[in-house]
């Protein structure tokens, strides 16, 4: 433990102190920038020190020697323990060294032969210590612990929190002794409404006024955030300064949490033109958010103890915590009815067709879902519609406007007239609406109608500032003003909002499978349609290549007889031309057949087998012998896998790429076939699917790679008929036996090198 000893005797002679006080010229076109949280000065009804983490004192106020008889230059730069002694000291110490400590009641100190109640605070790394004289009496303690226990009944014996709020403004009347309590209520714009009042039976009711959120300015609002009690003893006080030492630094001090800091001259003067000698202002949080003020007015001047401003700070806080319990239970009878609502709306079944929107819209549960007066339906460009709704015009122009401007999400509003104004058609007939999105440009709009409102304030809101000859100054008169209040609707509430929620997104989904039905149904008509033009095709493509093939047959009979006659006398040209009709004729059977072939490629699960790749080569490889003999080919093999295949469609892919590489040998080298398999490998074509893969490359005459994809376009040709025969169907017919077999045809080339054409056969199917 410090100990310092006391000594009358002080160097204060030759120190220069100076008072902190803020002289800012304050008025009412700067009072929301005012700093009220440094005024630099307290109310005269205690007074203040604050000291360093060394608890040497480095601001006092210019009252102190009111109340320890000690003047300012005494004070400042000494020890605490020298100024107020080593016990007091020792009480304080805990909080100096830990900065979490929180005192809920005050501390008792005695000091300069009087008792004295003792409020500590950190206001950075200060630690300010206010004191009041202690005028406690025995009996009023008793007083504070029954009326709390009273408020416990307040809690168990009402339902709604109007009820709630007025046994708490009576309440607090009685155990503070004030002329006036109101509970305060902001809106949203932070304008204030009195919920609940208690006064005197001479007074004249406040309750049920409106007052402009001017009258509470931004930075106000903010300390009531901080600070949960403020108490003015007399609004005709004499401001206290506060003293610090002058070392040049410009020196200020945070009161926010003080107890005893000084009111803005704005506030007083506000509150002398209302007539008020003091008042206890307690801060009621909900959220974290400001939701309103127990406000307490006295027509002369009065003070609290300690103890009862904390009685009255905790009604308060059981405001606050009761908050959201009240506002449930009367939310509660709304949250039963809609959600009985969206239970039968959503439990309806109804068909797949256009129909039900007509059918939806004209349920009465759709408006009842969430107390509207009209609801519109914009379904595929069509508006379906019920109840007090604007044109089809109008709601379709609505809903672009509002898929814009919620980005094609949701809106509420019980005001739409702010956001449409040039929208006359909607707001001449609805005031709010509940707007969501159905996505692809569908959407559900609930409507309310205007609701005239009459709203009483204490004073005309417009004058809340008034100008004379010295100024700008708050308004001096606060009698009852009327104003009418139109284009709004009665406010959306909670459970109302979260119904309409739900049901749209129940109908999105509803939507979404009539959609999906629809487009079922169009795809089965024209599945079907489809199924019979190819059945149609087929026959006329069998018709025409059947009829096509007996007069080339004749065409081929005659012209081969005639050539095979060498009695005949036939010139050159003659002998000629029977050739080339006869080539002709021969060319345009090969393409029939080859069409048919192509034609009547189908994908049919009961004609795949397990087919040994090594057999069928062998049996391709047999039935080309004479090409091969001719050519001089040679081929190279390796072993090839087993795959799910139809044999007769794998023998005509295998013999058209083997056949392909002998018809395109280069005429300067032997031919040469290799045949190689790999596999299992990722087929490059498609991802994720494991597959065998079998390759044939020939050292022909090759192609540019930029044609590896074009050459299997039916009856495409890189060469002139004339080079090398063929109907340009071959590579076509391959790659449509692959694609019947779920794999895949690749080629690649070099010009003049030679070719490769690879196949891919899903593993899956082996």
């Amino acid at each position: 433990m410090l100990s310092i000893p006391f000594t009358t005797t002080f160097l204060f002679l030759a120190m220069k102190i100076k008072d902190i006080v803020n002289r800012d010229i304050v008025n009412l076109t700067n009072c929301e920038h005012e700093p009220i949280h440094v005024p630099g000065s307290i109310q005269p009804h205690g007074f203040l020190v604050a000291m360093n983490a060394q608890a040497k004192i480095d601001f006092c106020s210019g009252n102190i020697s009111d109340y320890i008889g000690m003047m300012p230059e005494a004070v400042l730069e000494k020890h605490f323990a020298v100024v107020f002694g080593d016990t007091n000291f020792e009480k304080i110490e805990p909080f100096l060294k830990d900065h979490t400590l929180n005192s809920v009641l005050p501390l008792k100190l005695d000091f300069s032969d009087k008792s004295f109640q003792c409020s500590l605070h950190f206001s950075g790394d200060r630690l300010i210590f206010e004191a009041e004289v202690d005028q406690n009496e025995p009996e009023e303690i008793v007083q504070v612990y029954n009326q709390t226990l009273q408020f416990v009944s307040y809690m168990n014996n009402t339902n709604t929190l109007k009820n709630l709020c007025d046994l708490v403004a009576k309440g607090t009347r009685e155990i503070t002794g004030y002329d006036r309590v109101m509970v305060y209520r902001f809106d949203k714009e932070y304008n204030g409404e009195v919920f609940s009042e208690s006064c005197r039976d001479d007074l004249e009711p406040f309750l049920g006024l409106h007052y402009p959120h001017t009258d509470i300015p931004v930075q106000a609002r903010e300390l009531y955030l901080k600070n949960l009690l403020r108490l003015i003893a007399d609004i005709n006080y004499t401001p206290v300064p506060l003293y610090t030492f002058d070392d040049g630094s410009q020196k200020t001090l945070d009161l926010s949490l003080s107890i005893l800091r000084s009111t803005s001259p704005i506030h007083v003067e506000y509150l002398k033109n209302m007539g008020v000698g003091a008042t206890l202002t307690i801060s009621l949080i909900h959220q974290e958010k400001l939701w309103g003020l127990i406000a307490c007015h006295h027509y002369s001047p009065k003070n609290l103890t300690p103890e009862i401003r904390l009685a009255a700070q905790l009604q308060g806080q059981f405001i606050t915590s009761q908050i959201d319990v009240r506002q449930s239970n009367e939310e509660y009878e709304v949250s039963r009815k809609t959600n009985m609502a969206l239970e039968k709306l959503t439990g309806f079944d109804l068909p797949p067709i256009a129909e039900s929107y007509k059918i939806i819209s004209y349920n009465p549960e759709l408006l009842r879902l969430c107390n509207a007066s009209g609801v519109s339906m914009l379904i595929s460009g069509k508006v379906y519609a019920n109840g007090i709704v604007p044109n089809n015009v109008s709601v379709i122009a609505l809903s672009e406007w509002l898929s814009s401007y919620s980005h094609d999400s949701s809106f509420y509003t019980d005001k739409i007239i702010d956001f449409v104004p040039n929208m006359k058609q909607v707001c001449d007939v609805v005031s709010g609406l509940i707007y969501y999105s159905l996505g692809n440009g569908n959407s559900i709009i609930w409507y309310r109608p205007e609701t005239v409102i009459e709203v009483q304030w204490g004073g005309d809101p417009e004058k809340a500032i008034i100008k004379d000859a010295n100024g700008l100054h708050p308004r001096n008169s606060f009698e009852k003003w009327k104003q009418v209040i139109k284009n709004r609707s009665k406010p959306w509430m909670h459970p109302e909002i979260t119904v309409a929620a739900n049901y749209a997104h129940a109908l999105q989904k509803q939507i979404n499978l009539m959609l999906l039905s629809e487009e079922e149904i169009k795809y089965r008509k024209l599945s079907e349609r489809l199924r019979e033009s190819n059945e149609e095709l087929e026959n006329i493509n069998w018709i025409s290549t059947h009829d096509l093939q007996e007069p080339l047959r004749k065409i081929q009979f005659i012209s081969s007889m005639l050539l095979s006659k060498e009695e005949e006398n036939f010139n050159s040209n003659v002998m000629v031309s029977l050739d080339r009709m006869n080539k002709s004729a021969n060319r345009m059977q090969n393409l029939i057949v080859d069409i048919l072939k192509y034609t009547r490629i189908k994908k049919n699960a009961e004609l795949f087998e397990k087919v040994d790749l090594n057999l069928l080569l062998d049996e391709v490889l047999a039935d080309s012998k004479e090409n091969f003999s001719e050519s001089g080919a040679e081929i190279i093999r390796s072993e090839l896998p087993v795959v799910n295949g139809i044999p007769f469609l794998l023998r005509q892919l295998f013999s058209n790429i083997i056949l392909n590489s002998l018809k395109y040998a280069d005429s300067k080298r032997l031919p040469v076939i290799k045949i190689t398999a790999d596999g299992p490998i990722n087929d490059p074509n498609i991802s994720n699917q494991v597959c065998h893969s079998v390759s044939f490359s020939d050292n022909g005459i090759g192609f540019e790679q930029q044609y590896a994809e074009s050459i299997f376009n039916i009856f495409s040709r890189l060469h002139n008929q004339n080079e090398y025969s063929g109907s340009g169907v071959g590579l076509a017919l391959c790659r449509k036996i692959m694609q019947t077999h779920d794999g895949n045809i690749t080629a690649s080339g070099k010009l003049g090198e030679g070719a490769t054409f690879t196949i891919y056969f899903p593993c899956e199917d082996v």
